[in-house]
């Protein structure tokens, strides 16, 4: 009796092990995924209302710092118009990008990030406070538009964030993209815009 118990001992400990084993990838595999820059570019005739080529949809919003900004009054740069949230997994991941890009090559590029957060989304009592702690946080220094209600987002048919338009300095929208970009994507969009 002693020898089964020992024996059924043994069979469980190499199940225990080899299970955990197996969690431990998955979870290994899970945050490989997870750390990829996944996205890609949206083809614009594919999205009704919305063509490559098109003046890009005009809005005005309320900034964080409260002045407003609207969107045709940048007409003559390039405008990276990026959408998301602070709860946004991959958002968190290409704010550093978009701030690098910002303070390293925007201006030479005569371009501009309008960051649009999409405050009625934020999953706080106080969502202004919410936004400026991930703003501080991650030292942001470009406009951060504030979306308090839907509506922006239909305009641009936002339905995943990240989410990223490249505008040209003529107000056409050339390319959008889905999830999140590094440094050099965001450089190589920019640079393929007039």
């Amino acid at each position: 009796m002693k020898k089964k118990a020992i024996g059924l001992g043994v069979v469980m400990v190499l199940v225990v092990i080899m299970l955990g084993t197996y969690i431990k990838d998955q979870i290994e595999a899970s945050e490989a995924i997870s750390e990829q820059a996944v996205s890609y570019e949206m083809n614009l005739d594919q999205v009704e209302g919305l063509e490559k080529g098109q003046i890009a949809p005009d809005f005005t919003l309320e900034t964080l710092s409260g002045e407003p900004l609207t969107l045709s009054e940048l007409k003559g740069k390039k405008v990276i118009l990026n959408f998301w949230a602070s709860w946004c997994p991959p958002c968190k991941k290409e704010m550093p990008h978009l701030q690098k890009y910002y303070q390293e090559e925007a201006k030479e590029e005569n371009a501009v990030i309008v960051a649009v957060n999409l405050t009625h989304t934020e999953r706080s009592l106080d969502e202004i406070k919410t936004v400026q702690q991930f703003v501080d946080s991650y030292e942001l220094s470009f406009p951060i538009p504030l979306m308090k209600e839907k509506g922006v987002d239909r305009l641009y048919q936002i339905m995943t964030i990240p989410s990223t338009f490249m505008i040209d300095s003529t107000g056409r929208i050339q390319h959008h993209i889905v999830g999140p970009l590094d440094q050099e994507a965001i450089r190589d969009y920019v640079k393929s815009l007039d």
